[in-house]
């Protein structure tokens, strides 16, 4: 029975660990690629458990307010924009390298693609 608490406890430790390690709450400054062009907007995020939510800012998209997830090293972001009247759904998808760092995919609502890196502040 010993056993059996010790190893629940350290299953309940390693989860919270876990979950620490994979806050991204912050300010983060991206590098982002396109076949448009390039840019370096910034993502303010809050983390809620595997929640986000946040804010987006770039010279290129203008501001908008995000919501996403974490699930492990995996972090989604979404916004919705309107540039020069066309509507996009954006997408941000990407890995974190360590705690301060990523790098991923962006979907720019079907007009295009790019790639991206971020640092947090």
């Amino acid at each position: 029975m010993k056993k059996l608490l010790i190893v629940a406890a350290l299953f309940v430790a390693a989860a919270s660990v876990a979950a620490q390690a994979t806050d991204v709450s912050g300010k983060w400054m991206l590098t982002v690629q396109t076949s448009a062009g390039g840019g370096t907007p910034t993502l303010d995020l809050k983390q809620d458990g595997a929640k986000l939510t946040g804010h987006y800012t770039s010279s290129q998209l203008g501001e908008a307010d995000v919501t996403g997830t974490v699930e492990g090293s995996k972090v989604t972001v979404k916004f919705a924009v309107d540039v020069q009247g066309t509507h996009l759904d954006v997408v941000y998808t990407g890995t974190l390298e360590g705690k301060d760092s990523m790098k991923g995919t962006v979907n720019l609502g079907g007009l295009g693609e790019g790639t991206f890196t971020g640092k947090k502040q």
